[in-house]
């Protein structure tokens, strides 16, 4: 008999100087480190938005809580990638964005609930993740420019 083992959800941390709503302002900004490719409204309770990154992925995504500068939680009411035989991936998880003062610091943690290695996903997720979270969110709050994937159609340069 196989052993219960405790779900590795996929998580995040990153720790900056700015203000817990700095933070939290940047986050909200999804357009702003996730990607152009998102329509619908990113920001307030029950708000929800659509993904697309080409005919490879597709979500639509419920904020489900909305806590000023320390939390806000999305959930993913439907998924689709091209490349994964579970076609369920992701739908009813929950991706959670809590914000902590550390000793001077604000700390960002993100946790996919429910992406966890036994996804097909979670490799391609796994990467991708850190480098929205990490890259690409951080810079958006340190910097004020993230790093999102860029409107399909629209160049580099324009």
């Amino acid at each position: 008999m196989k052993q219960a083992m405790e779900s590795k959800n996929f998580t995040a941390t990153l720790l900056v100087d700015q203000t817990p709503e700095q933070v939290f302002n940047a986050v909200k900004n999804v357009r702003g480190w996730w990607s152009e490719n998102i329509e619908g409204g990113t920001e307030n309770l029950n708000d929800v938005f659509k993904y697309h990154y080409e005919d490879i992925h597709r979500t639509k995504i419920k904020l489900i809580e909305v806590l000023p500068n320390k939390k806000i939680v999305w959930y993913v009411m439907e998924n689709r990638f091209n490349f994964t035989k579970d076609q369920e991936e992701w739908t009813g998880d929950q991706m959670i964005f809590e914000i902590t003062e550390k000793g001077g610091h604000t700390q960002l943690q993100f946790t996919q609930v429910g992406l966890v290695p036994d996804y097909e996903c979670y490799e391609i997720c796994f990467s991708s993740w850190n480098h929205y979270i990490l890259d690409s969110l951080q810079s958006l709050i340190t910097t004020g420019k993230g790093l999102p994937t860029i409107k399909e159609g629209k160049s580099l340069s324009s």
